[in-house]
């Protein structure tokens, strides 16, 4: 485990890394959008909808103070109201802020100090607008059992789950060491939002196209979903609530693979899982963070309508058209568009449809 000084160091330089990294309408659904300053009317079918974003980013101010480095260098990503503006103009009524990891290398005690701190800043700032935003606790995963007890304490507070990282130090999640972690989530029904920290073990994503974020966060999702559901996993937890980022990575547009892989070299798989690869899809949440008309209905059919949730990952500048992405997808129905844009997650956070 890391000492104060390193920590300190490392954590803003991973944060750093970490920053580095509209269509038309149908004819059944569209947006009202009112003058400056106004938030925009989702409607579908003439109905007004509320869009909920499970995938929204945030940084809490004065943590990174506390270690002795600067929050962030981008305002955007700080806990706040100024992220309204943007929310309005993009028909987004509730986002679930959620905070990508930085604290997987310290010591439990710091674990401790920061997580607790931490997530009583974010359960306050969402208790404080509970009409716009709702928050999931972090979690110091390197400690799981530590990490069941902040998950149990940041819903006790009024978040919605947790949110965690892909791996933790280069463990996978699918390691039984985790279990106390995954059993207590299991036993809470709490949702787990999974974002992915890319894979900066692979030197052949570095260079022009950005590969370490367009490449590795999906495919680093892929591995950790991969691993949950061949490692049994999700067998030992069937309760589970997971949500993966970025449409799942890429598990769902190659999961058919996935499938005949053990068919094909049974000697490779001798752990049996309950069902194929493919089934697992239909007990995962994926965001709806993939970018054609296509790739939404692909997802839609491998996962089904009611595991796909919206997500823009505000701040980053792809996240502007999300919502009229699922507004503008012709292969969906007035229905689908309802659960995509809010019922699902909804349903999944406990949070109001209306």
């Amino acid at each position: 485990m890391l000492n104060r000084r390193t920590f300190c160091r490392q954590a803003a330089a991973s944060l750093a890394g970490a920053l580095v990294a509209g269509s038309g309408v149908g004819a059944a659904a569209g947006l009202q959008a009112g003058g400056a300053g106004r938030r925009r009317q989702v409607t579908v079918g003439g109905r007004r909808v509320k869009t909920i974003d499970v995938h929204a980013h945030c940084v809490v101010p004065g943590i990174m103070e506390m270690m002795g480095q600067k929050t962030t260098a981008n305002p955007s990503l700080v806990m706040g109201t100024s992220r309204l503006q943007q929310m309005d103009e993009q028909g987004i009524d509730v986002e679930v802020l959620s905070i990508n990891p930085f604290w997987y290398a310290i010591d439990r005690e710091l674990a401790r100090s920061l997580i607790k701190s931490q997530n009583e800043q974010l359960a306050a700032f969402c208790a404080a607008h509970a009409d716009r935003f709702a928050g999931l606790a972090t979690v110091a995963l390197q400690h799981p059992d530590l990490a069941a007890t902040q998950l149990e304490e940041g819903m006790k507070l009024g978040l919605k789950g947790g949110s965690i990282g892909a791996s933790v130090n280069g463990e996978e999640l699918a390691s039984p060491r985790l279990d106390p972690f995954w059993a207590k989530a299991e036993a809470l029904r709490a949702p787990i939002f999974i974002h992915p920290q890319g894979v900066p073990e692979l030197k052949r994503l570095q260079g022009n196209g950005l590969l370490t974020n367009v490449i590795g966060n999906p495919l680093d999702t892929t591995i950790a979903l991969s691993h949950l559901i061949f490692e049994g996993t999700l067998d030992r937890f069937p309760g589970l609530r997971i949500c993966a980022a970025h449409g799942g990575g890429y598990l769902p547009s190659y999961a058919d693979r996935s499938d005949h892989g053990c068919l094909t070299f049974p000697e490779q798989c001798t752990k049996k899982t309950g069902k194929p690869a493919t089934a697992y899809l239909k007990q995962l949440y994926v965001d709806s963070l993939v970018f054609s008309d296509e790739a939404l209905r692909h997802l839609v059919a491998v996962c089904g309508i009611s595991q796909i949730v919206l997500g823009t990952d505000y701040p980053f500048p792809w996240t502007s058209t999300a919502v009229d992405h699922v507004l503008s997808t012709s292969t969906l129905n007035d229905a689908d568009r309802v659960a995509i844009l809010g019922g699902n997650a909804a349903a999944l956070l406990n949070i109001a449809a209306t």
